[in-house]
């Protein structure tokens, strides 16, 4: 990615989060990764919608301002966590899509993975991350969560999606949100039903394939708290049909997490 080129997209991808509904206010930031020590990225207290390429600000690789006559956001140290444990990231995208947001402010996770075609494209982990105050403990609740996965909800600020190209970031934060809307409609019906291990398992395999996969990402679906929960309070109850268990487990799982 050239820097000519990061620039147009950043300002593309701007407006377009701000035509999407993402963002109000000076909310959500962008930047693109156009050297080892060079990263071009979106002025903090600017309406998305106003992002021109003379408004671009350029830091190093520890944040210091060394372009552009604007300002860099205050949770740069995000998308610095991310690009220094993930070489192959050359794109953050930040914003607070309102279905998304919702879930992460509710205190729910996201019952993911429920859609195939969800697997392919974000793996079958799309954890939140704690709250935190802002700044450097934000960036050490994320670290954890960078080499595992390429998109994470944030409990309380949104959504925080990071790929090679800013296309494909903003794709994945688009994905995310259109999971969440559904999510949200299927709550209504019982809650979403989670994919059957053993086909998240190889979906997981198509990705890792097709050269999608993040650096640590697991061969399945990651339990989430309240399933690990479940299970523990099923291990104890002795049956001769284990796939019972695991049937009762998941069923816990979506009955408290819908709640």
């Amino acid at each position: 990615m050239t820097e000519a080129s990061a620039r147009r997209e950043l300002v593309r991808y701007s407006r377009q989060m701000h035509a999407a509904g993402w963002v109000a206010n000076h909310d959500g930031n962008l930047s693109a990764r156009v050297g080892d020590d060079r990263i071009v990225c979106t002025p903090t207290s600017f309406s998305k919608l106003d992002v021109g390429l003379d408004d671009l600000v350029v830091v190093d690789g520890d944040g210091r301002k060394i372009g552009g006559a604007q300002r860099p956001f205050s949770e740069l140290v995000l998308h610095r966590a991310i690009y220094d444990r993930r070489p192959d990231a050359l794109a953050v995208v930040h914003a607070h899509p309102p279905f998304a947001t919702a879930f992460g402010v509710s205190g729910r996770a996201l019952p993911h993975p429920f859609l195939p075609e969800a697997v392919i494209s974000l793996g079958a982990d799309l954890p939140t991350v704690p709250l935190t105050a802002p700044g450097a403990p934000g960036a050490e609740a994320l670290a954890p969560f960078v080499r595992r996965c390429d998109a994470v909800l944030i409990a309380g600020n949104g959504v925080l999606t990071w790929g090679p190209t800013l296309e494909l970031a903003y794709l994945r934060c688009e994905l995310v949100e259109h999971l969440c809307r559904v999510a949200h409609a299927a709550i209504a019906l019982g809650g979403p039903q989670r994919l059957p291990a053993e086909l998240t398992a190889e979906l997981v395999k198509k990705r890792v394939a097709a050269g999608l996969a993040a650096p640590e990402e697991g061969g399945g679906r990651t339990p989430d708290p309240i399933e690990r929960a479940a299970a523990k309070a099923l291990a104890g109850i002795p049956s001769a049909d284990p796939a019972l268990v695991r049937a009762l487990t998941e069923q816990i799982a979506r009955t408290l997490t819908t709640r």
